[in-house]
């Protein structure tokens, strides 16, 4: 898996248009993050934190240099080849919880596997069950507290067991309470195995990871 390495940013750089203007999101960055890393990514709003996260995780590819996530480069890969690519190597977790409100929380879960042709109800219940949410399993989004959204969210991240998690401000919409089971929940899930990267504000995040990268105007700061 790339010497060990789940995800390798080799002098990549993404620019955007915005009108007249260009847009350096990202500028010339290198970083790799190895098998079984807990990394937080920081900055302030602008920084380029959320655009580094997209490239990392196959939603947006780079202007220049290379990308490889699990031992695949992405610059030649088809747009088919990285939808196959996220589905099976990366779970995704976002501030706001995306789940399907008229789905209940079984479905919710269950849904990424469809598009693998994967039925895992039975995992989705063991997912379930590890967040502490088994005794909610037909229950509607609508009927959960906001921690129990992001715990759901959680779970369908991990249902095609992904070797890569990446988080964008995970706890950002949760109280101190939420915000700490969420975090004992990525702890659990390193401890296993899986590789995350959780861009954060929250300082308790930061001070669990094994290392943070510090973003600024587009760079690494070293």
């Amino acid at each position: 898996m790339n010497n060990g390495h789940v995800i390798k940013l080799e002098n990549v750089s993404k620019n955007y248009r915005r009108g007249s203007e260009t847009v350096h999101a990202v500028q010339d960055v290198s970083l790799s993050v190895k098998q079984g890393e807990y990394v937080a990514v920081v900055g302030h709003s602008g920084s380029g934190k959320t655009t580094l996260m997209n490239i990392m995780g196959c939603l947006d590819r780079p202007s220049e240099g290379r990308v490889t996530v699990n031992g695949r480069e992405i610059q030649d890969e088809t747009e088919a080849g990285l939808t196959r690519l996220r589905g099976t190597s990366i779970g995704f977790v976002f501030q706001q919880f995306f789940l399907i409100p008229t789905l209940d929380v079984l479905e919710n879960v269950s849904l990424p596997s469809l598009f693998t042709r994967r039925k895992l109800n039975g995992h989705a219940r063991e997912l379930l069950e590890m967040v502490g949410l088994g005794n909610r399993l037909h229950h509607l989004p609508g009927q959960l507290s906001g921690g129990e959204m992001q715990r759901v969210a959680i779970a369908r991240s991990l249902i095609n067991s992904p070797p890569i998690l990446l988080a964008d401000e995970p706890t950002g919409n949760l109280d101190s309470r939420n915000a700490e089971t969420i975090m004992s929940i990525f702890e659990q899930l390193n401890q296993s195995g899986v590789s995350i990267v959780v861009v954060t504000h929250n300082p308790d995040i930061v001070n669990r990871c094994s290392r943070t990268v510090h973003i600024e105007d587009g760079k690494i700061k070293i």
